[in-house]
């Protein structure tokens, strides 16, 4: 009997019995490896980055400006031609189909109508002269900071999925959010604030929930830590009266011992690391986080510019100015949302694009515009990025015939970049003549992703975690930066 006929290729025994070693010692080494942190990506800034400390302050890549990012997210989706990408040619076509090349369309299984002007007039803002449009008359003030990107694209045209692949990359659940990426590379300044802080509207959260700022296949320590809209910022803060703080410190102390002992039994437990941590983190906030959040000490000139106290801009006003409290305090990532629940509640202007953007514009124009002024007069605009967009942009043309509104588009549409080294007064890309489809220096939402992480000082590249055998990125194996709009 030939032993040959056994075994694949012509594999004799004594191979394939080596080979069967060789195997089982490769899973030695990668469970020693794993031991010793080479699975938790300590390649971030040339150093372990054990669990000790998780969110301890990390050196970037490279200098960099950027030290946190305020994200401005406009949930449900504002539409481009409506803000921020002027297209006189809709005026020209006004009533007319959109033409049969564009036959790709995806509608959603919606109406599709006739080409539809801006609903509010353009002007030309500061020396740049970028044409912003009257659903943002204080944000156009601020002109010669922004550079606009009008060519941004995605892939989805859903919201949860497109909301999600926004903070993480990808249409499916499960990945590390945009700021989880940021605290992961960088840590946090201060260790007694959340690295990540997420705002939600009033109203609701984005559709698809926490996974938009979730820290995915991470410990949960990088995951986003929710502030409420309204009232204690942060619930159940303060602990019973008859508990004083040496006593938790002790009872801290004793359960950070028992945890200690487990997982010294049990290496690589991550998620009881990053639970060991959050006891801890919750007992610092206790001293420092009603501080932060408590804006009664801030003037009346700048409760005033934010439009606090006022309707319809005291929520966004609130919470663009505990942004600003935030990162002036070393909090990493802020993200704050406009809009939630679902269509019109959020920027989701399928029955009028008037009616919708009117309103969610006037809540959150004033408290943008004061967040820029209030960064800059403090000389904290340099050192923080300012982020404005939503998931995707909307239909050039109307929902149906004689229909106010719009419907989702994902091939077209507009973000816009302030502060922490940008270059101010740009438009960078383009779409068609109808607002349409990104056409010219088109920008994926993974080039997004890059260019934020290098204006932090991260390469998206670089930055990986190793989860299930491979090293896991943000813009996983697409991005590129874009360096036009970077001063």
């Amino acid at each position: 009997m030939n032993p040959s006929n056994y075994f694949p290729c012509g594999t004799n025994r004594r191979e394939f019995i080596w080979e069967m070693g060789a195997g089982f010692a490769g899973l030695a080494l990668s469970s020693l490896l794993a031991k010793d942190g080479f699975s938790q990506g300590g390649e971030v800034s040339g150093k372990t980055t054990g669990i000790a400390r998780p969110l301890a302050p990390k050196a970037p890549h490279f200098a960099t400006k950027a030290k946190s990012c305020i994200f401005l997210m406009m949930n449900g989706a504002p539409s481009q031609v409506d803000t921020f990408d002027y297209k006189p040619e809709l005026e020209k076509y006004a009533g007319k189909q959109l033409p049969e090349d564009k036959d790709y369309i995806n509608s959603g299984g919606r109406k599709v109508g006739y080409l539809t002007p801006a609903w509010r007039k353009f002007h030309p803002g500061g020396e740049s002269g970028l044409p912003i449009s009257d659903y943002f008359p204080s944000v156009r003030k601020h002109a010669d900071k922004l550079a606009v990107i009008n060519s941004c694209h995605t892939d989805s045209h859903a919201h949860g999925s497109a909301l999600v692949a926004m903070n993480t990359g990808k249409t499916f659940i499960g990945r590390p959010s945009l700021g989880a990426w940021s605290v992961y590379g960088l840590g946090t300044e201060n260790q007694s604030l959340p690295g990540y802080v997420v705002m939600l509207d009033k109203r609701g959260g984005p559709i698809s929930g926490q996974p938009n700022w979730s820290s995915g296949f991470m410990p949960s320590t990088y995951s986003g830590t929710l502030f409420r809209p309204t009232g204690d910022p942060i619930l159940d803060l303060r602990g019973p009266e008859h508990v004083t703080r040496r006593v938790q410190r002790e009872q801290l102390d004793l359960l950070a011992k028992l945890n200690q002992r487990h997982l010294e039994a049990r290496p690589g437990g991550a998620e009881l690391a990053a639970r060991i941590d959050s006891y801890e983190l919750a007992y610092r906030m206790q001293t420092e986080a009603p501080e932060a959040v408590d804006i009664a000490d801030e003037t009346q000139e700048t409760l005033a510019m934010y439009g606090v106290g006022e309707q319809p801009t005291d929520e966004y006003g609130r919470n663009c100015l505990v942004a600003r409290r935030l990162v002036e305090r070393g909090v990493r990532f802020v993200q704050l949302y406009s809009g939630g629940g679902h269509l019109e509640e959020t920027w989701d202007a399928h029955e009028s694009i008037e009616k919708n953007h009117g309103r969610h514009g006037a809540e959150v124009d004033k408290p943008i515009a004061a967040l820029l002024t209030d960064l800059e007069q403090r000389g904290l605009l340099d050192s923080t990025l300012v982020v404005w967009g939503g998931e995707f942009g909307r239909m050039p043309f109307s929902e149906g015939q004689n229909a106010p509104g719009r419907n989702h588009n994902p091939y077209g549409f507009s973000m816009w970049f302030a502060g922490g080294g940008v270059k101010g007064g740009i438009r960078y890309g383009e779409t068609d003549e109808f607002g349409f489809e990104a056409v010219t220096n088109k920008v994926h939402l993974h080039d997004v992703h890059a260019t934020i992480l290098h204006l932090m000082g991260l390469d998206h590249e670089a930055l990986t975690y190793f989860h299930q055998g491979r090293k896991e990125s943000l813009t996983d194996v697409g991005g590129r930066v874009v360096r036009d709009v970077i001063a």
